[in-house]
């Protein structure tokens, strides 16, 4: 299957580096099957850092080879299971079980003022699960292992076009 990573770089040959902040499933290398979402974090990236060039890099990811050798937590939606993992890895109170992979929805802007009024006390879990089922939630691919970084092909890189 074909994924892309947005980034201030063309990442060729991807590490799993630690973030300082907790991310939606915690640390490793991040992909989406969405080519628009990978540009638009790119431009996030720079944005942040006030460094680099916004670009995409694209890779070739054996999601078979990794779901018959390694340990894999697939999401399917918003649901309850996925919102306690996305909580526990973004406040790095997860204490689950270890995997190489996982896949599901993305916290993006769109989510995280939902997600952050939970944290706050204004929302119930079930009311967040409601307001989520109306956002348009992309994919994300968080690669945690060197087994699973190992499954990766470079295909290509390219600089994205300023917005």
């Amino acid at each position: 299957m074909i994924l892309y990573h947005g980034s201030s770089m063309a990442v060729e040959r991807p590490k799993l580096i630690h973030q300082p902040r907790g991310l939606d499933f915690g640390a490793g290398f991040y992909l989406t099957s969405s080519e628009e979402q990978a540009r638009r974090f790119s431009r996030i990236v720079c944005n942040r850092n006030r460094q680099g060039v916004p670009a995409v890099s694209i890779f070739d990811f054996d999601l078979g080879e990794a779901l018959r050798r390694l340990v894999v937590m697939q999401f399917s939606g918003a649901d309850a299971e996925w919102l306690r993992f996305v909580l526990e890895n973004r406040m790095k109170t997860y204490s689950g079980e270890a995997y190489d992979v996982v896949s599901g929805a993305v916290a993006n802007d769109n989510v995280m003022p939902t997600i952050q009024a939970l944290l706050g006390g204004f929302l119930t879990e079930e009311a967040a699960l409601v307001a989520l089922k109306t956002k348009k939630l992309v994919d994300q691919y968080c690669l945690k292992s060197e087994a699973a970084l190992a499954l990766l092909r470079f295909v290509r890189a390219y600089e994205v076009e300023e917005a």
